[in-house]
């Protein structure tokens, strides 16, 4: 019998001695699934909801206090007019104000909700600040996740000048939409800040405000009030600092493929204008990134054609060589 050694050709990938038929298989396709990421008051929420009305999608909220039930202010959640009838996991499901959400307890949630939308043929999308939670949900030591779904990272960045401008004017916001009394509802003197809800930036504050009330004079009240408020927005403006070096070290240490989208010209305008620079440098941009995600073809697929092509070049040549 003649035995027939096939090179590989310079036009294809066939390894030396052949061609290994498993490359033929073709390999499942991942799941997609999106994560959209930056420091608190960035705008991830406003992009999640932009992409989610663009194409078929779900949302998952990974902000590790938003997760609970109440404190709606304080924790900055987003409406249920702002949701937009897009479905929302992970929001507010923890009535418990003292119980302790862990990273596993929601990578375990977030997979099950990523599992139940994806079955329903929609595109998940995580978001929130708890960074963190993102990287033990996406890195988990097991490598199912990343094994099973296919992601795409979404960075809205602001520059941190801007952004601490914006944080300031959002506390004042947060404060005359009646956070001071949100706050003072569940207001426990002996409560533990290093857990559940209370852990939100606000509560502590406020809880040494409301400790001390009772023993000031009208104008010690307000003086004190304007020190507490003072300090949520420097707690705010530094954990928006955190948030921004994990994202960093995710990017720069980790590897991860983050698509920087800069919010910052959004920040600078107000009204119609900076409605119109959100859609030119944040919207409009991210819709392009997830088309493509979605709906390119991803290297199983490549790999899958190139193997063809292999075999139908090999088949080529044993033809010519038995002639």
């Amino acid at each position: 019998m003649m035995s027939i050694q096939v090179q590989p050709l310079p036009s294809i990938n066939i390894p030396n001695g052949g061609l290994n038929m498993q490359v033929l298989r073709r390999q499942p396709q991942k799941e997609k699934v999106l994560v959209v990421m930056g420091a608190t008051g960035t705008g991830k929420s406003r992009l999640s909801i932009d992409i989610a009305t663009r194409f078929p999608a779900e949302i998952i909220n990974s902000d590790k206090i938003q997760v609970y039930e109440g404190l709606d202010i304080a924790t900055n959640k987003i409406t249920e007019e702002e949701q937009c009838g897009i479905p929302h996991h992970l929001l507010g499901i923890i009535q418990d104000p003292a119980s302790d959400f862990t990273a596993p307890a929601f990578c375990n949630m977030a997979s099950l909700s990523t599992r139940s939308i994806v079955g329903r043929g929609q595109l998940p999308i995580i978001v929130g600040g708890s960074n963190s939670y993102i990287e033990a949900l996406v890195d988990d030591e097991n490598h199912e996740f990343r094994s099973r779904y296919e992601c795409c990272f979404l960075w809205v960045d602001v520059s941190l000048p801007e952004l601490h401008s914006f944080v300031s004017n959002r506390v004042n916001r947060m404060v005359a939409a009646g956070m001071v009394e949100e706050v003072r509802n569940m207001f426990d003197p002996d409560a533990d800040h290093s857990r559940g809800i209370r852990r939100a930036i606000g509560v502590p504050e406020l809880d040494r405000y409301f400790k001390m009330e009772p023993s000031l004079d009208k104008e010690s009240r307000s003086r004190l009030l304007q020190e507490v408020i003072d300090e949520i927005k420097d707690n705010t403006f530094k954990l928006a600092c955190r948030q921004l070096g994990k994202i960093h070290r995710l990017r720069n240490v980790k590897g991860w493929k983050l698509h920087r989208l800069n919010a910052t010209e959004v920040f600078r305008k107000s009204g119609r204008e900076a409605d119109e620079a959100w859609e030119r440098e944040v919207a409009g941009p991210s819709s392009k990134i997830v088309r493509r995600f979605l709906y390119s073809r991803g290297a199983p697929d490549q790999v899958y054609r190139n193997a063809r092509a292999a075999a139908a070049a090999m088949g080529a040549a044993v033809a010519a060589a038995s002639h």
